[in-house]
């Protein structure tokens, strides 16, 4: 069994990261509590499928525009203090939604607003949190600290919706709002701890041709393109959140919607407590293609059925492939991307992990309000199964990825060994 424990090992050997690691876990709480405020909030007010479809096509055009620019900065910035103002910048925005929800008539614009100015702050902080990651840990750690990042985030979001549901049903949305901004303050203070990450030596001021050499650099590596195309796909074609305030009803479970957010995060969290297999498994590339058909399988499966409880197993399931998959990409990510490269290439991530959900939820909406809800869900994820599929087939070199042998990890790791030792 400790083969596959998840191992706790940077958070006992590196202080800056139990800092970065515990900020994380106390804001994630309270954002998530928020994340399922926001769209709740617009299903009571409006009753539209596709007013709260639209709430992630909002984001798609800020999160671009200053993911792309927030590499950009990674790059050339102190990365702490990045994370740092983008921090304070999110608590600005809670007080906005919180102001806004004890009005007598809450303005729906006012949440729109928010989740456009969520994607700015997003899109800004976390390249520098993707890419300050290799500079608080040794190069052997990284796939540990990764799946440990990966946890607090598992935590915050099973805690925080099942919490927000309690305390909207209990108290208001008003009351989940304010314990977002608590979360912010304490997280404030333990960023704050965290020592100063000062950019390479090597790295560009920013500009334009710095953002296109990373895009450049990325498109330039068959195996890199490939995670993030594959996850693009599975989750635009399978991404059913969109749906969950009306599946809710749909199952006559109003009081389990806070469950339908918190099902795919147990499933994943499942997999990182037992993630200690992925620090020696080497054929990343296979292992993220078999999880990406896994996560379109277990979505259709969840579209045929009425139960309760074999939708939230089917999500879990879901939850558990999809984390498989990203415990592999950021492993590929963060072993084998140069420093100086990294941000811009921790905001082109961001775009492919984070445009693919916002742009899936409106299609989710949008054949849901064609068809039917069932239809929408189990539609998406058979088409996911087969383009996954499809991809997989045209990408032989990702398919073949070895850890041990890859030209670009094998350069890291000598690179990192040497910077270690001198």
């Amino acid at each position: 069994m400790a083969k596959f424990a998840i191992d706790l090992t940077p958070l006992k050997k590196y202080k800056d990261f139990r800092n970065l690691w515990t900020a994380g876990l106390i804001s994630y709480l309270g954002s998530m509590i928020t994340y399922v405020a926001m769209p709740f909030q617009l299903k009571e007010i409006t009753h539209s499928y596709l007013a709260v479809g639209v709430l992630g096509v909002i984001e798609i055009v800020p999160l671009i525009i200053f993911g792309l620019y927030g590499g950009v900065l990674a790059d050339s910035v102190d990365r702490k203090k990045m994370i740092w103002a983008t921090e304070l910048g999110a608590l600005v925005i809670v007080l906005g939604l919180f102001a806004n929800s004890v009005l007598p008539d809450p303005k729906t614009f006012v949440i729109y607003i928010a989740a456009a100015l969520f994607a700015v702050v997003d899109g800004l902080q976390r390249p520098s949190m993707g890419a300050i990651l290799p500079r608080l840990v040794g190069h052997e750690d990284l796939p540990s600290a990764s799946n440990l990042l990966t946890l607090r985030w598992q935590l915050g979001f099973i805690v925080g919706p099942t919490l927000g549901g309690i305390i909207f049903s209990t108290f208001s949305i008003s009351v989940g709002y304010g314990f977002d901004i608590l979360t912010y303050l304490v997280s404030l203070i333990f960023l704050a701890k965290i020592r100063s990450v000062l950019p390479s030596s090597e790295a560009e001021k920013p500009s334009l041709a710095a953002l296109l050499e990373g895009v450049r650099y990325a498109f330039s590596r068959q195996d890199l393109l490939a995670t993030y195309i594959i996850d693009l796909a599975a989750m635009f074609f399978a991404m059913p959140n969109a749906l969950f305030p009306f599946w809710a009803d749909l199952l006559h479970a109003p009081w389990a919607l806070g469950l339908f957010y918190a099902a795919g995060i147990a499933g994943a969290i499942a997999v990182t407590l037992t993630s200690g297999w992925t620090k020696t498994y080497r054929f990343h590339g296979r292992a993220i293609i078999a999880a990406a058909i896994g996560w379109g399988a277990a979505i259709a499966l969840s579209g045929v059925t009425h139960s309760l409880i074999l939708v939230l197993i089917c999500l879990a399931i879901a939850g558990g492939s999809d984390q498989i998959s990203a415990l592999f990409r950021q492993t590929i990510w963060n072993q084998t991307i140069p420093d100086e490269l990294r941000g811009r290439l921790a905001g082109i991530e961001l775009l492919s992990y984070s445009v693919g959900p916002l742009a899936g939820q409106l299609r989710a909406a949008s054949i849901a309000a064609a068809t039917s809800l069932s239809f929408s869900v189990t539609s998406g994820g058979l088409i996911c199964v087969l383009v996954v599929a499809i991809l997989a087939i045209f990408l032989p070199k990702f398919r073949k990825y070895d850890a041990e042998t890859n030209e670009f990890a094998v350069r890291e790791r000598e690179i990192r060994k040497n910077r270690e030792n001198s």
